[in-house]
């Protein structure tokens, strides 16, 4: 490994439990009122908007998007659902640029190893992200980083942006592909990938029983 640049010497590697506001939770700032305390509540920005939340929001999306023909208001909910507020009114343009966004993201997950998945990492953030910035919007939020180049940016932007940083960021922790996609062949669903253990290979376990039972079929055809 190559010498670290870190001041203390060692490699900069982050913490195992990283801090939750290492990522960017909205795409817009929350229109209501600004926060006026510099340090949120655990359970009102930062438990909300961890890395770990901002991964499942990605694979929400990801599934959602690449999903036959979904409408605004399905996509809309996941957004909802993620902390993302009020209004949220999707044009046709944005839809179009969301599923590119989506499609690009998928190419993470079906990465075959951790080489692949940083590969694809690192071309996405080369292509589709700006620089990394800090940004509050406009004191609506406590700072946190940003890859896009604007906090009023288009959705497909901010998906690709938000998303990568998050997938970087696990990547980097565990040392192994931030994610997958099921096995299931009816499925095809992406998955996050557990922290520890054996490597998962079903989005949910009602796939993985689907097959189980399925291969338990043949095997009983066979003989």
């Amino acid at each position: 490994m190559a010498p670290s640049n870190h001041p203390t010497g060692h490699s900069a590697r982050p913490p195992a439990d990283l801090p939750p506001t290492h990522v960017p939770p909205f795409r817009r700032p929350p229109t209501p009122q600004p926060v006026t305390s510099p340090t949120p509540a655990p359970d009102d920005w930062s438990t909300r908007h961890s890395v770990s939340t901002a991964a499942q929001r990605t694979v929400a999306l990801v599934n959602a998007l690449t999903a036959d023909a979904p409408s605004a208001d399905q996509v809309a909910q996941v957004l909802r659902e993620y902390g993302e507020p009020d209004p949220i009114a999707l044009t046709d343009q944005d839809l179009v640029e969301l599923r590119d966004a989506a499609g690009l993201l998928r190419e993470v997950f079906t990465a075959e190893d951790t080489d692949a998945a940083a590969a694809a990492l690192n071309r996405l953030l080369t292509e589709h992200t700006g620089r990394l910035r800090l940004t509050s919007h406009r004191g609506a939020t406590p700072w946190h980083p940003h890859l896009d180049a604007d906090d009023d940016g288009p959705w497909g932007a901010w998906l690709l942006a938000a998303s990568c940083l998050a997938l970087t960021v696990l990547l980097w922790d565990r040392q192994r592909p931030p994610g997958g996609v099921c096995a299931s062949p009816s499925c095809g669903q992406v998955y996050l990938a557990q922290g520890s253990g054996p490597t998962r290979r079903y989005c949910s376990r009602r796939c993985a029983t689907r097959e189980r039972v399925a291969a338990h079929r043949r095997a009983g055809s066979a003989s």
